[in-house]
């Protein structure tokens, strides 16, 4: 059974619950990393959170915030996450085949449910291609 880390701030946990039920129902492992209701709080909190994890355990993390910007930079912070805003199936894929994207990032308030739950889909089926792709991940990682 696969792992999976999900978090959002108080916009984001609705969506978040219906990605949980829908991983769990894929046979995912689901942690969620809160927040846990929908009282307002502070988004870096729990992209924080999430980033570390996922760091430490080698899996894959969505996040979820009102527009999915605040927590895609919150979690690009992170030296070993490739956090990436999709609005699109297309963008969860070439995020994973060419830039190994290790986080999902989406925006409750700008993503219908359906069209989240597809680019949830296509984020986790997609697999990084390497080759010339892995050269500029490299440049990425290399100092400034």
């Amino acid at each position: 059974m696969q792992r999976i880390h999900l978090a959002s701030d108080h916009a984001g946990f609705d969506l978040k619950a219906t990605l949980a039920q829908q991983l769990t129902g894929l046979g995912y492992e689901v942690v969620d990393d809160g927040t846990h209701s929908r009282e307002s709080c502070d988004y870096p909190v729990f992209a924080h959170k999430l980033c570390e994890a996922v760091e430490r355990e080698h899996c894959l993390g969505i996040l979820v915030c009102g527009t999915g910007i605040g927590m895609s930079l919150a979690a690009n912070r992170h030296p070993g996450i490739r956090a990436a805003l999709c609005a699109t199936e297309l963008h969860a894929r070439l995020s994973r085949r060419h830039n190994n994207a290790n986080v999902l990032c989406l925006g409750s308030r700008v993503t219908g449910v359906e069209l989240a739950l597809a680019i949830m889909g296509a984020f986790l089926e997609s697999q990084f291609e390497g080759g010339r792709h892995q050269r500029r991940l490299d440049q990425l990682n290399a100092p400034a």
